[in-house]
């Protein structure tokens, strides 16, 4: 077996799990808030438990299907037309998970040290 094809399985492998850890996510956070919503917690909490489990699992899905791209370009089909491609692909994950990542945690980032949150790291 050949080089490219190893290549290819392992980004084939990468988002498998992307996929499942989307999938896998969404059904532990919708139970997650369903069990909060059954023991009559305001609604509003499982709501945000809900929206918050979900966008975890949407962001971390993200990291390993832009791991997979990467690989697939790189090792798989190495063209400036690929990398092109790769880069639109990585811009536009990038965004959303900036995206999600601000509407979860309610600020930038880097201003998570100012607010007395958890360095990243």
């Amino acid at each position: 077996m050949e080089l490219t094809s190893i290549a290819e399985l392992v980004a084939t492998a990468v988002e498998v799990v992307g996929i499942a850890t989307i999938v896998v996510g969404a059904v532990v956070a919708t139970a997650r808030s369903l069990v909060l919503m059954a023991r009559r917690v305001e609604f509003e909490a499982g709501y945000r438990a809900l929206r918050h489990g979900l966008g975890r699992a949407i962001l971390l899905g993200l990291e390993f299907l832009v791991a997979a791209d990467i690989i697939r370009t790189v090792a798989v089909d190495p063209s400036l037309q690929g990398l092109v491609v790769l880069g639109l692909i990585v811009l536009i994950r990038t965004f959303l998970s900036f995206a999600l990542e601000v509407e979860l945690e309610g600020r930038l980032p880097w201003r998570r040290a100012e607010v007395g949150g958890p360095s990243p790291g």
